[in-house]
């Protein structure tokens, strides 16, 4: 179900209804990439809801739209966008719902993926000391990453080619039995002198993720944009346009769906 709403606090509250009221229960098998305990693990779900809202360009006023978890989502994005690789990084210990070890793999310490390797694959696990010299290769390119999708943009404004993947195909079947990406990818699309985001993520929990999924992806457009106008004084005149956000399984843990509608009462999410 589609829906277009006013702006991104009706957005991320309608969401929440819409799971409250449609949600169906759905028992897991698995989380996290981990077998679990299906009683602990059930969840609540609504499936393929799609909604469209503007962004709002001041940075403040889409906080307080969105109310993502702050400082956290700003100190995260800067690292997604510091052009560097990072696995772990280090945020991620500053999440408000981080536990120690819950997400880490058992070998190297490492995560089996990174935003920051994906938004700069080319030269993930390059050798130590020789960062950037061993660049990664795809089929028969080499790979490409957040600034090659702005130079698209730069080269051919109205492009329908600014994909940018974030689900690889090492994650394909989940072969390594662990954590693949929720967010599949964000794809621009400038028309009408506003520069538009689409959102598709094929996983995501209403409580521990939703609004900073939604805050994170619009920060990647403002920030796409600026970075647009930097380069080319042309870009002066777009305009941050809507984003598009398409979940496949929005939900929340079984247990949970009367903490969802209490909140929901209350006004507050």
């Amino acid at each position: 179900m589609q829906y277009h709403f006013d702006n991104l606090r009706e957005a991320v509250y309608r969401a929440a209804e819409h799971l409250l009221t449609s949600g169906e229960s759905v028992s897991n098998k698995r989380w996290q990439g981990k077998d679990a305990h299906e009683d602990e693990f059930s969840t609540y779900e609504v499936t393929d809801l799609t909604f469209l809202a503007p962004i709002e360009p001041d940075l403040k006023a889409l906080q307080d739209l969105v109310k993502p978890n702050l400082p956290w989502a700003d100190q995260h994005f800067l690292e997604r966008v510091g052009g560097v690789p990072l696995n772990p990084g280090v945020q991620y210990k500053n999440w408000p719902f981080y536990k120690k070890d819950v997400f880490r793999e058992e070998k190297g310490g490492k995560f089996t993926h990174t935003y920051m390797e994906r938004f700069w694959p080319k030269y993930a696990e390059a050798p130590i000391g020789r960062l950037f010299e061993f660049p990664n290769q795809g089929i028969r390119y080499p790979y490409g990453d957040l600034d090659d999708t702005i130079n698209l943009l730069l080269r051919d404004p109205l492009t329908r080619q600014a994909y940018f993947p974030i689900f690889f195909p090492e994650d394909t079947g989940a072969v390594h039995q662990g954590r693949i990406p929720c967010t599949l990818g964000y794809h621009f699309l400038c028309r009408k002198d506003k520069l538009h985001i689409f959102y598709p993520i094929r996983s995501c929990d209403l409580f521990r993720h939703f609004k900073d999924d939604v805050y994170l992806a619009c920060r990647l457009l403002l920030w796409v944009l600026k970075e647009l106008q930097h380069k080319d004084p042309t870009w002066d005149q777009i305009t941050p346009g809507d984003l598009t956000m398409n979940i496949y399984s929005l939900h929340i843990f079984y247990n949970e769906v009367n903490i969802l509608r209490n909140k929901l009462q209350g006004g507050v999410l």
